[in-house]
């Protein structure tokens, strides 16, 4: 059972990302990954880019239920409003 710490150090990392925020139950995990390398790149894309950095513990089973929602930073701040 992976811990929210771990998914997030594990994400962070991977790639550069202006906030993210993880929580989870050890069993199912929701992030908020905002990031810069995601301007230009299509919902896709973006997820591929975010499972990247985690592939080894979903490859094991370790992790295996993780939505998350992937922003760039103006996005971000455009909802925060």
């Amino acid at each position: 059972m992976m811990h929210p710490e771990q998914i997030k150090q594990l994400i962070l990392a991977g790639m550069t990302c202006e906030h993210l925020a993880l929580d989870g139950d050890g069993q199912h995990f929701e992030a908020l990954v905002v990031s810069a390398e995601f301007a230009g790149k299509n919902r896709v894309q973006r997820q591929q880019r975010v499972y990247q950095t985690l592939k080894e513990k979903l490859a094991t089973g370790e992790l295996h239920a993780l939505s998350f929602k992937t922003l760039t930073p103006e996005e971000w701040s455009a909802q925060r409003g």
